[in-house]
């Protein structure tokens, strides 16, 4: 069974849209495991600042079922995709792994590249899953966090009680 690891991010309602973001994932798999919570500036627009994490879990249901999951549970959030990819949002779940799957096409960007390219995914993700390895890399996340540049990116934990 694939473990599946999902990008969860808000800078809108923060709090509460990643509460109840995780409250939903939590009806698809118990099991869900959750980083720590970071909390950086935004990225390419001037917005409010973001509170970000990992969920992990394992799921036997097929890649475009959960894809799919994940964007109806934006949509829910108020969440409405457009052109400008940079810009504020209730909830954005991005799903970084699928299992060791590789796949990148016009549909799916797995596992998706900014897992290197941002430490609020890299660290949280090196914090819940150390030792796992990168599918295209062949690094482990700690190894991957350790030699990264991205580490002097500003991010910082938020203490946040997640029912």
């Amino acid at each position: 069974m694939p473990q599946v690891f999902v990008g969860i991010g808000s800078n809108i309602d923060r709090a509460n849209h990643i509460r109840t973001a995780v409250k939903e994932l939590r009806k698809v798999n118990e099991r869900v495991v959750l980083s720590s919570i970071y909390e950086s500036p935004a990225i390419g627009f001037d917005g409010d600042n973001f509170y970000n994490l990992i969920a992990t879990y394992e799921s036997d249901a097929p890649l475009q079922e959960i894809l799919d999951e994940l964007f109806e549970l934006e949509r829910r959030h108020g969440r409405v995709r457009g052109i400008n990819r940079f810009a504020p949002r209730t909830l954005d779940l991005d799903l970084l792994l699928y299992g060791d799957l590789v796949r990148h096409d016009e549909q799916v960007q797995i596992p998706r590249p900014e897992i290197t390219q941002y430490a609020f995914v890299l660290k949280p993700l090196s914090e819940i899953a150390p030792a796992l390895r990168h599918p295209v890399s062949g690094l482990t996340f700690h190894e991957l966090w350790g030699q990264s540049g991205i580490k002097n990116q500003n991010i910082w934990p938020v203490k946040l009680e997640i029912f």
